[in-house]
């Protein structure tokens, strides 16, 4: 700019100076509105003309060092603009204005996710697909640039920064009012425990979510503040174990706990009796734990007994080869899990564990998205992924906390109870994991249930009505009733509603559709109750 202002006060200084001659050969002096015009046109190479009047030799002669002057100053000045914009300093401060821009102009509730790897990948999207804002930090421009790239239903804000740091936590909007939640996935336990650290400092009030691989960390997270702790290797032991144990209970909490529109998986039935644990790390002491706990007998086979401090009688080996795998019983044994941090170690040693004995059941852990299509191909029975284990149970706790009530009740119930309600969700969903929400009877959320509940007694199954036929029942089941305190598993039908009431509904989403519109208009509830049809206002009646 500089340049250009100098370039341009020196042509038009020089073109009013210089004396020239009008038509009639008297002196004449152009003035600073026609040397600003002629320079303009001329600067530009737009084109050239002696205007108002034929100009003098002196004049062409300054003329000949503008045009040099002006076409070399703005092909300079040109660069430089080109240089700068393209200077990665610039571009993240224009990003980081730009961003800041955005985050101050939501007015909605969003949650800041910190780390776009593939769980924060798998969670902002059953976010998107919710309806529900989310805002990303990751430190890997790559995986912004995905994020950006992707076609959400609700797009998220990307930020390129690293989340350990409380200034970046802070641009992200993690003081913003509409900052409901706060979800710590990056790749490291510290870094999730700083996010965690920060939040509770700089917004106390704020719903925190944190993966933590490690059980120190994991401690150090729970100790201060409300914190949620989400450890995928203790996770996926305790659902292993209780598929071993509760096949039927084990169906149920995956369903129930699913992304939506997620295909609905077989029921798994693995058998007790002796099962394989290859690999001691922090994944297999979890299921060691969890399995002895639950009366399983293991063997351990660990390369490096001492050092991971495997228990007594492990087989030391890899279990790649079959040597080692015939020395822990395979023969005997009706499961193997494959559970060390290497992908084709995993692989080798389920392939030959496969070959040696075709009916065992098999557990993989796989490491990497990347070999998705090998261990798609290799068609494992169970198959343990930490981004889709955290992710799934993220997501369960954030949709509504009635589910995490819910599941807590069932504990004390057994197995074939388990399975009769999974024949009962079979029922009413078709190829897809079945749509779990929250109805709450207020006057904001069922204003029309809610005037019903205080002028009569409305009953369940009043509720569950087909809007466009009473007399059939909504393909729908409720799972819980929660009245301040007290839970009601599977609440009768009769059961009268009152205000304050919450209840956890699980159907198809389609049929989620008619029972809000029940809850909310008016007359539909009122044909509902009555079997009477009125029309929507006064207007209408009259007509």
């Amino acid at each position: 700019m500089i340049v250009l202002i100098l370039m341009y006060a020196i042509s038009v200084l020089g073109f009013t100076l210089i004396p020239g001659q009008d038509a009639t050969g008297q002196t004449w002096h152009m003035s600073f509105f026609h040397a600003m015009y002629l320079v303009s046109y001329t600067a530009t190479t737009i084109g050239f003309g002696e205007i108002p009047y034929a100009f003098t030799e002196a004049q062409r002669l300054w003329m000949m060092f503008v045009v040099h002057l002006t076409v070399i100053g703005w092909l300079y000045s040109i660069g430089s603009l080109l240089a700068v914009l393209q200077d990665p300093a610039f571009r993240k401060l224009r990003s980081e204005y730009t961003f800041q821009r955005s985050v101050k102009r939501l007015r909605t509730p969003f949650y800041l996710v910190c780390g776009y790897g593939d769980t924060g990948g798998i969670l902002v999207k059953a976010l998107a697909d919710e309806g529900i804002k989310a805002v990303v930090i990751d430190k890997d421009e790559s995986r912004i640039n995905a994020l950006e790239l992707n076609d959400y239903i609700r797009r998220p804000l990307g930020l390129l920064g690293d989340a350990a740091k409380p200034a970046v936590l802070e641009m992200a909007g993690i003081t913003n009012n509409y900052c409901v939640g706060v979800i710590a996935l990056t790749d490291t336990d510290q870094t999730n425990l700083m996010v965690a650290l920060s939040a509770y400092l700089l917004n106390p009030n704020l719903r925190v979510l944190a993966r933590a691989e490690s059980a120190e960390v994991e401690a150090n997270i729970r100790s201060f503040g409300k914190n949620e702790v989400i450890n995928p290797f203790e996770t996926f032991a305790g659902r292993l174990a209780l598929a071993i144990h509760s096949p039927g209970m084990y169906t149920l909490f995956t369903w129930l706990t699913g992304i939506p529109h997620e295909p609905l998986h077989e029921p798994l039935f693995p058998e007790r009796g002796l099962w394989l644990i290859a690999g001691y790390g922090r994944f297999g002491k979890a299921l060691y734990r969890r399995l002895q706990e639950a009366g399983i007998p293991t063997q351990v086979i660990e390369s490096d007994p001492l050092n991971t401090e495997a228990p007594e009688h492990t087989i030391v080996g890899s279990g790649t080869d079959a040597l080692t795998l015939q020395a822990a019983g395979l023969q005997k044994a009706v499961g193997i899990v494959a559970g060390t941090h290497d992908d084709a170690n995993n692989l080798s040693i389920l392939m030959t564990a496969r070959e040696l004995k075709r009916d065992i059941f098999i557990v993989a852990r796989q490491n990497q998205r990347d070999n998705d299509l090998v261990f798609e191909k290799a068609a494992f029975n169970l198959l343990m992924k930490r981004g889709d284990v955290i992710a799934h149970k993220i997501f369960a706790l954030l949709r509504t906390p009635l589910i995490s009530d819910f599941l807590e009740a069932i504990k004390i119930h057994d197995d074939d109870w388990a399975n009769l309600l999974v024949s009962r969700v079979l029922g009413i969903t078709t190829d897809e994991v079945p749509y779990l929400w929250e109805i709450k009877l207020n006057k904001a959320r069922t204003p029309a249930l809610y005037k019903s509940c205080l002028m009569n007694d409305v009953i369940l199954l009043d509720v569950l009505r087909d809007p466009r036929e009473r007399t059939r029942q909504l393909p729908a089941i409720p799972l819980l009733l929660k009245r301040q305190e007290t839970v009601f598993v599977l609440p009768a039908m009769d059961m009268r509603l009152e205000v304050s009431d919450r209840l956890l509904m699980c159907a198809a989403y389609s049929t989620s559709q008619d029972l809000q519109w029940a809850t909310q208009n008016e007359n539909v509830l009122h044909y509902l109750l009555t079997g009477q049809e009125t029309s929507g206002g006064d207007l209408w009646r009259r007509l």
